[in-house]
Formats: C-alpha cells, sequence, structure tokens
C-alpha cells in the first residue's frame, strides 16, 4: 500500500543552504511531494546550492542536491519504492529500474553527491545498510559532518 500526505508526523526533513559563509537550515514541512521538494530545492539558489535531508516513517531517508540547475538525488533503501510513493517516484525520476519484492535493500541514485563537500559514496552506502540506525540518527549524522548540527538540533524535535 502507497502512502501519501502532505504532513506525516514520522517525517522529518530540513533544507539546509550554504550562504555569506553560513549554513542556513529550515525545517521542510512537505517530505512525500517529490515534486514540491525539488521546487523548493530549486527556490535556494545561492552559491553553494541547497541540500534536502528527509527521514520518512522511520523508515529510510532521501538526500536531494541542487547546484544551480544540476538536481542530485539518492534513496537510502529502493526497495521502499514497493510501500511509499514518495520513493517510488523518486525511483522512475532517477530512471533506476523497479525494485522486485524479494530485491535486497540498497541504495540507489547519486550517492556521490556529497562528495566534494567530504562525504563519499562509499559512506552513504555504510549509513544506508546501518539497520541499527534510524532515519533520523543518519540524517543527524550528515548535519553533523556538513556543518549544520546546531541548527538541525534546534529545529529537530526529539520529543
Amino acid at each position: 500500500m502507497m502512502s501519501r500526505g502532505v504532513y506525516n508526523e514520522d517525517d522529518f526533513g530540513l533544507i539546509a543552504w550554504h550562504e555569506d559563509g553560513r549554513w542556513n537550515v529550515s525545517r521542510l514541512v512537505e517530505t512525500r511531494d517529490l515534486s514540491s521538494i525539488i521546487d523548493q530545492l530549486k527556490a535556494q539558489q545561492t552559491d553553494g546550492g541547497a541540500i534536502v535531508l528527509i527521514s520518512v516513517d522511520q523508515e529510510f531517508f532521501i538526500i536531494a542536491r541542487a547546484r544551480g540547475a544540476h538536481m542530485n538525488m539518492m534513496l537510502s533503501d529502493v526497495t521502499y519504492a514497493n510501500e511509499y510513493e514518495v520513493a517510488a517516484d523518486l525511483i522512475d525520476t532517477l530512471d533506476l529500474p523497479f525494485p522486485e519484492e524479494e530485491d535486497e535493500p540498497q541504495p540507489g541514485g547519486d550517492i556521490d553527491l556529497l562528495a566534494d563537500l567530504g562525504i563519499s559514496g562509499m559512506e552513504l552506502e555504510v549509513m544506508s545498510d546501518d539497520l541499527d540506525l534510524y532515519p533520523e540518527d543518519q540524517i543527524s549524522a550528515l548535519a553533523s559532518r556538513l556543518g549544520f548540527a546546531d541548527q538541525f538540533d534546534e529545529i529537530y524535535d526529539r520529543d
């Protein structure tokens, strides 16, 4: 069954953009509408581009990055395309093969999208495979590595 909705209390998303030498971070209200997510990224036209980090339903995460007209995206586990419309939309947008029910979990998309910021594709792949961490913990670790942990903590309510 596909999940859809404007807001889900088990989702968390943020957009971060680098401007005037520092990171600015804002919470995303819409975490499951890919076109809305892309529109928000494109709206943040800054010198360093913008990054979206999303945890969906405490199951998987999405990273998207816009640099000018160039868009990169990844999904921590492509098999969630069988259960979540946002994951299926991302698989379609990335022109990846749709996963079969029996496929093994694996990340998909551009796993090197943060390499120039110091986070390699291999690190993202290892992070995606770590079943001991919830997706919000994974995006928290990414926020810390990217240099906006304090801003992340200010907007992420851990209650």
